[in-house]
């Protein structure tokens, strides 16, 4: 099957099984997740679930939920009071544990304040995401001030990261994200511990949020991941 065929798959899956009407939803941004607000979009279309309160994670996921007539709301908003009951959202690395790399869109921050104040967490990808050890081969992405980008980048190179500042496409410079802040982009060489790398990379001063998502935080526990295989089939996993 075409890539674009399993991203859908792994997509309706999650958003059928996990979805129901009333329900408090995070949705998340990507070429992926893009197929979870479509979905959602036509079960609410049909009548399938009613009264969805929905929290974008980016303005690309706001857009689509506009363009589908899907209402969302800020997650401060008396809708959401601060919380979520289920967040589905991509990812760009899963490992054997289902610990993630997410951020390659840019969109980290919210993504993970959506991931991590949820009541449920699922992932949707297919088998190409899967790898052995994270950050080895697709880079994790951290979020600093502008301020902080020298200060920064020499911290977590002394963390053993190869450090690359993200620049545009089609603009001139750097990334900037919807928080006004820049990305540096981190590879290493050998195996890393992600969890223990999540704490230390946020401790570091200037530096907003980071892509690894394990979970080391209040009662937030790992995905449920939803992987589209070559074959057709899709792979629940816990």
């Amino acid at each position: 099957m075409e890539l674009q065929a399993l991203k859908e798959l792994a997509a309706v899956r999650a958003a059928d099984e996990l979805v129901n009407g009333g329900s408090r939803l995070g949705l998340g941004t990507g070429s992926t997740a893009v197929f979870v607000v479509r979905r959602v979009g036509m079960r609410l279309a049909a009548g399938d679930i009613k009264d969805v309160k929905v929290f974008c994670t980016s303005f690309q996921t706001e857009l689509e939920c506009e363009r589908l007539n899907i209402p969302h709301y800020g997650l401060n908003s008396p809708e959401l009071a601060g919380g979520l009951d289920l967040t589905i959202d991509g990812a760009d690395e899963i490992d054997g544990k289902n610990r993630l790399i997410k951020g390659g869109g840019g969109a980290l921050l919210v993504e993970k304040l959506a991931a991590y104040n949820s009541g449920r967490f699922a992932i949707v990808a297919d088998e190409s995401k899967l790898v052995p050890h994270l950050a080895l081969r697709f880079p994790v992405p951290v979020e600093v001030i502008p301020e902080a980008r020298l200060a920064v980048s020499r911290a977590l190179e002394r963390l053993g990261a190869v450090v690359t500042l993200r620049e545009a496409l089609r603009k001139a410079g750097p990334v900037i994200t919807e928080h006004g802040n820049l990305l540096l982009d981190l590879l290493f060489r050998e195996p890393v511990e992600p969890e223990e790398l999540e704490k230390r990379i946020n401790l570091i001063p200037g530096v907003v949020e980071n892509g690894f998502f394990t979970g080391p935080r209040g009662g937030w526990i790992r995905p449920r991941v939803y992987i589209a295989r070559g074959n057709g089939t899709v792979e629940g996993r816990d």
